[in-house]
């Protein structure tokens, strides 16, 4: 063997071994200490979490034993006629439909605010369409006329633009001269179906106790059987609804309102300050300032709206996003107005920016990603980062079946649904930190899709799953999350001690899943 050859053989083999030497002088004092600090920061926001999921389940089961119903904390005395004053002794009630390009939904929903049981002369249906399809708008404007020709009053109004989006829709609805004679204004989205005893079972709140400014109904799932991915919703949902809301109602009388199925004392709307399209939480931040004024909201759990959850992936993720951008943008830009506050006590000020902000809007999506879905599964390649077992295993296992309570006939799917909100927790904790950097999506605001009836459109077919496009539907993150995870399991099953590869197999499917856009339903194109 000549020089040559020998060089080229010893070359790699010395390149290699400095690498390896590097990767092991930096491994040690670097990268294992950063990898316990960040463990051990994250098992201190775990403890947090695990803390406030037992506290609002203790809470829970505490009314339950006593019954305590917003009817029993509050008077609440049915609307009685009058026969001296008539009907004007009904307050009067504004109605609210904020939609935008809602061709599925649209008559839905103004048909059921239509069909609202109230004293004709006492409440004024009023849909705000920010449409920029002319053929929608056009249909949106028929359908009120109809209406009208029945004898409801309805009044259809647009503007020039979407400045402000809903918020900026429902600012500009309120400058309306009939509005200045209502007393409260219910608001519900384009794809919301109110009972008609909607209105019967929430003004007497608003009536008999002058300290209340909200009434907020439960929202009530039309598709929640739809697919896979409408069950995993169903379960966050039920549980926002079922725990967070009431025990925000029945404690600190305080809670985040949902932008819909609700209704706002109009004189409380104002002196809070009104609509601002600050965030694209609007409706929260309504809440917020509210309540930092006194307001007491109250949560009506037994009250039900019909309402359609999306059902194609794309639309969830735009929603997510918001949903996660928007309360952290807001406790960012109102932390320090809260602290300083003197109507309220310092209590519901800690409620407020501990429970409800920091830990149920921040903590809760950062730890998920973070801690189960990059820093357990590196633990395996770097075996002198250890977890506890009480912080890999317990303390998520309590929280996940604490979770599941709100929806019982769900618990065979909460290995599924496990999967899929670590999944989504990848969109949540980076839209979280958008809000917080008030970074370039910070604003975005995408209104999320709705079907609406439209499986009877396309002649009684069943939604189909989405077939895989190439360039349309692979996520990048979620295939590169899934491959990191793949790979973390594959060095556990040779190597490893702790035994995740389990986990770390089936969460990586579920990635991959989601990363060809194999979730939800898929609507062919017209």
């Amino acid at each position: 063997m000549d020089a040559a050859s020998a060089a080229a053989i010893i070359f790699p083999d010395r390149i290699s071994g400095q690498m390896g030497l590097m990767w092991q002088q930096t491994k040690a004092p670097l990268i294992v200490p950063l990898l316990k600090l960040l463990v051990y920061l994250c098992l201190a926001l775990s403890i947090m979490l695990f803390v406030e999921r037992v506290y609002m389940g203790i809470v829970i089961v505490l009314l339950k034993l006593f019954g305590r119903k917003p009817e029993k904390r509050y008077k609440w005395e049915a609307m009685k006629d009058d026969v001296e004053l008539g009907n004007s002794a009904y307050p009067m009630v504004l109605v609210q439909i904020p939609m935008y390009n809602e061709k599925e939904v649209y008559q839905l929903s103004i048909g059921a605010a239509c069909g609202l049981s109230w004293p004709s002369d006492r409440i004024t249906i009023q849909v705000l369409d920010d449409s920029t399809d002319p053929t929608i708008k056009d249909l949106v404007e028929l359908e009120c006329q109809r209406w009208a020709s029945k004898g409801i009053n309805i009044n259809y109004e647009i503007r020039d633009n979407r400045n402000g989006y809903k918020a900026g829709a429902l600012k500009e609805g309120m400058k309306h001269s009939y509005v200045k004679q209502c007393d409260y204004v219910a608001i519900f989205d384009a794809d919301f179906q109110p009972e008609p005893d909607f209105l019967w079972r929430t003004i007497p709140f608003l009536v008999h106790n002058p300290d209340i400014a909200l009434v907020q109904a439960r929202w009530k799932f039309v598709n929640a059987d739809e697919c896979l991915m409408t069950r995993m919703q169903e379960m966050s949902l039920d549980y926002h609804f079922t725990v967070e809301q009431e025990v925000g109602s029945s404690t600190y009388a305080f809670f985040g309102f949902n932008g819909t199925a609700g209704v706002w004392r109009i004189s409380a709307l104002n002196e809070a300050g009104g609509w601002k399209d600050r965030t694209t939480v609007e409706d929260m931040d309504l809440a917020v300032r509210a309540s930092l004024k006194g307001w007491k909201f109250v949560y009506v759990g037994d009250l039900k709206v019909k309402n359609e959850l999306p059902s194609t992936f794309k639309a969830y993720r735009y929603q997510q996003h918001r949903w996660s951008c928007g309360p952290a943008n807001l406790f960012k830009k109102m932390v320090g107005e809260i602290m300083r506050t003197k109507k309220v006590t310092l209590w519901k000020k800690l409620y407020v920016i501990y429970s409800f902000f920091f830990v149920r809007k921040i903590v809760a999506h950062i730890v998920t990603f973070v801690f189960y879905c990059v820093l357990l599964p590196a633990t395996v390649l770097f075996p002198e980062v250890e977890v506890p077992k009480w912080g890999a295993v317990y303390i998520p296992s309590i929280i996940t079946l604490l979770n599941a309570v709100g929806t019982p006939r769900s618990l065979h799917l909460l290995v599924f649904w496990i999967l899929f909100e670590n999944v989504m927790s990848l969109h949540r904790t980076k839209a979280t930190f958008i809000g917080l950097l008030e970074a370039g999506r910070v604003n975005e605001w995408v209104v999320t899709e709705k079907l609406g009836d439209v499986k009877s459109k396309l002649g009684g077919k069943t939604l189909k799953k989405p077939r895989i496009r190439i360039g349309e539907r692979v996520h990048v993150l979620e295939l590169g999350v899934g491959a990191y995870l793949f790979l973390c399991g594959c060095y556990d099953v040779a190597f490893g001690k702790n035994h995740y590869f389990i986990y770390l197999f089936l969460q990586s499917i579920a990635f991959f899943v989601a990363g060809v856009g194999y979730v939800g339903t898929f609507v062919p194109k017209s």
